[in-house]
């Protein structure tokens, strides 16, 4: 279980748009053992070296100083978390970090379920299940890997276990649009929230077009799921919130709509990026804004990592379009979200 052990003396970090430092997606690896067309290439990407990937040492030295300065959430990421050896073990140990109290998890759950009894020990939260169809010939050929069934095996031992599930299916065009209303028809008799989340062209792709060219936007996926189960009643959401939630009639859980390309959500923002090799990114748009790796490595001190976390904050930009604005000219071509915690 989470430590309830005192929690260090916070001094809570606000960036210049007065949005709080309180959340941290922490990816403990860029490597994935499906291969989904929308994330990367047929033949993967080329992996970063064992050597360049932060250990678990450094991950555990920087979450523990960015509790000093608010963060009380973590939520691990990849690439896929469970491709890296040691997870569990990391895991109990971030749990004991004083000051952090919320510790949650996205995968796609081919290697989860036999580790869904530890996660329960250890006080997770919720997890965040990628799934794009429950059609398995679309499943295979999304992923260009046949592992639905082990995916609804952990999906069903996450429920199981009397752990949130949160279902993140990203919608496509010509794709998944016939099993938008299948997965939303998933919380009718059970307590999980369906997220539908804008298609983001990270595989290599530009955001010129802007998200005026997106076919399936937040404003057409809620029409289309209201043509099929009526009106959807609007959730009040915590800030820093990136779904806007709603409820069906008659539904035991939820389905969610998150406007990732849209972008209509950064005003609350409270989040930041550690990529597995050590880059923080203040914004899923931007271009990386501070080399930790170098200064754990380098022999920088507690107090230098944090000074120098903290003016990484404070510089912020305002929103995802900014921050895209802000990178240089060669980098407006995308990388794959495997690379950047997704």
């Amino acid at each position: 279980m989470l430590s309830p052990a005192v929690p260090p003396a916070v001094t809570p970090l606000f960036d210049q748009h007065g949005r709080p430092l309180e959340y941290l997606r922490l990816a403990v690896t860029d490597r994935c053992n499906l291969r989904c067309f929308y994330c990367m290439p047929e033949e993967g990407i080329k992996y970063m070296p064992k050597q360049e990937l932060l250990t678990y040492e450094e991950m555990l030295r920087l979450t523990s100083l960015l509790a000093t300065m608010g963060v009380r959430k973590v939520r691990l990421t990849g690439g896929e978390p469970f491709v890296r050896r040691d997870l569990v073990p990391f895991m109990e140990r971030l749990a004991q970090l004083p000051g952090i109290d919320d510790i949650s998890l996205t995968t796609n759950g081919v290697l989860t379920a036999p580790h869904v009894p530890t996660l329960a020990r250890l006080g997770v939260k919720a997890v965040n299940l990628s799934l794009d169809t429950l059609d398995r010939a679309r499943f295979a050929s999304i992923t260009r890997r046949d592992e639905l069934p082990r995916v609804m095996e952990t999906f069903h031992a996450l429920l199981e276990a009397g752990i949130q599930v949160k279902i993140n299916a990203v919608v496509m065009d010509g794709q998944n649009i016939d099993d938008l209303v299948s997965l939303a028809d998933l919380s009718r008799n059970l307590p999980v929230d369906v997220r539908f989340i804008e298609e983001m062209p990270f595989n290599g792709g530009s955001h010129e077009a802007g998200p005026a060219s997106l076919p399936w936007n937040h404003i057409r996926i809620r029409q289309h799921l209201e043509q099929h189960f009526g009106a959807l009643t609007p959730v009040t959401m915590a800030a820093g919130a990136t779904a806007s939630e709603y409820r069906i009639a008659g539904h035991q859980g939820t389905v969610g709509i998150i406007a990732a390309y849209s972008r209509t959500f950064c005003g609350t923002c409270n989040r930041l990026r550690l990529t597995a090799e050590g880059g923080i990114k203040t914004c899923l748009y931007d271009q990386g804004v501070l080399d930790t790796r170098a200064l754990l490595r380098g022999g920088a001190s507690d107090a230098e990592i944090v000074a120098a976390l903290s003016d990484a904050f404070r510089y912020r930009a305002a929103n995802g379009f900014e921050a895209e604005r802000q990178r240089p000219l060669h980098q407006l071509s995308f990388e794959s979200m495997a690379t950047i915690g997704g």
